[in-house]
């Protein structure tokens, strides 16, 4: 059965620091705090909507860092949802935090409300670009948090961003794999995006930031994607979620509305050049067989992929087969 959110958005509350690149409200398109209330009127409506489907479905707190706000309001919202938790009615709760915001102490509180999966904004794991992007927090924390939230049995998501001020490629490759050796459960991709009002937007204006182009965070996500699902990590999402909100207050960055689309398409092509290199064929007419569910991630937006390749010489045909799995490629001349 497919897994499902029912997501309850908490933004910008319980966050001591201004991370350079954070308008938290923009990204949630929310300001409005949740209460109790609005936690049952979402897990009501969510029962409506999924039916039975509910018993694969976790309750999560998103937008924020849900063990730094207020103690008695964190209790409040999570003694709204753990009945329906308890009760069997929804699998799960899941939030999202700092990794500076975990102890045993709040890791009791968790367990005994019922919490099931436990996601940490982790961003960096370079010390230096933690510290220039305002984070407030070390990449030994991640460490620490990671391993205390495993040992009480939750799954772990792990949340990292691209391109962010002061990493690079190779940086942000190091950071995926220091993320990978802490064994997530899933993993969140986040090329930086360039909001107005924050400390990155002046950084943008002023030219002391160069953000990155979609076509960068393409070619990078794409390594990154097929790197975690090699390590068995399920990367649950890629790229911002499209809002109104965020395309006005976006300045620049590496947007894209289908993103992951754009990525699995780059593996693709990818994977085409290597075979065609293997079979030692340099030009003219070939078939390029693929998977049948793959078919519209290999041809691309605006058949990207078969105009790149006619671009090298190539006269492309596509054709489904069934028994080849999602990204792979097979060719003949």
């Amino acid at each position: 059965m497919k897994h499902s959110n029912v997501a309850i958005f908490v933004p910008h509350n319980g966050c001591p620091h201004a991370c350079t690149f954070c308008n938290q409200r923009e990204i949630t398109g929310q300001q409005y705090q949740p209460t109790a209330k609005d936690v049952e009127d979402a897990v009501r409506t969510a029962r409506e909507s999924l039916g039975d489907g509910t018993k694969s479905a976790e309750i999560a707190f998103f937008g924020g860092s849900f063990t730094a706000i207020d103690r008695s309001y964190m209790t409040e919202l999570l003694e709204a949802a753990s009945p329906y938790v308890h009760s069997g009615e929804f699998a799960g709760i899941r939030l999202s935090t700092r990794p500076d915001a975990i102890d045993r102490e709040i890791l009791d509180i968790l367990k005994e409300h019922g919490v099931t999966s436990i996601e940490l904004g982790a961003q960096s794991m370079s010390d230096k670009v933690l510290l220039m992007n305002r984070r407030g927090h070390t990449a030994d924390d991640v460490r620490n948090a990671s391993e205390l939230i495993r040992e009480y049995g939750f799954s772990l998501g792990l949340q990292m961003m691209t391109g962010m001020y002061g990493s690079d490629y190779d940086t942000d490759k190091q950071t995926a794999e220091r993320l990978a050796e802490l064994r997530p459960d899933t993993m969140r991709i986040y090329p930086t995006v360039v909001l107005k009002g924050t400390e990155l937007y002046r950084l943008y204006i002023s030219g002391e930031y160069e953000p990155q182009t979609v076509e960068q965070a393409v070619v990078l996500c794409a390594e990154l994607l097929r790197y975690f699902e090699e390590k068995n990590i399920k990367v649950i999402r890629l790229g911002l979620h499209d809002s109104d909100s965020l395309r006005e207050n976006m300045a620049a960055g590496a947007f894209h509305p289908a993103f992951r689309e754009l990525c699995e398409s780059e593996i693709m092509y990818r994977n085409a050049l290597k075979e065609l290199e293997e079979k030692n064929i340099t030009s003219g007419s070939v078939e390029i067989h693929v998977n049948p569910s793959s078919l519209s991630k290999f041809i691309g937006q605006k058949r990207r992929n078969i105009k790149r390749l006619e671009e090298k010489g190539f006269s492309v045909s596509v054709r489904p087969d069934t028994l080849l799995s999602k990204y792979s490629i097979s060719v003949s001349g």
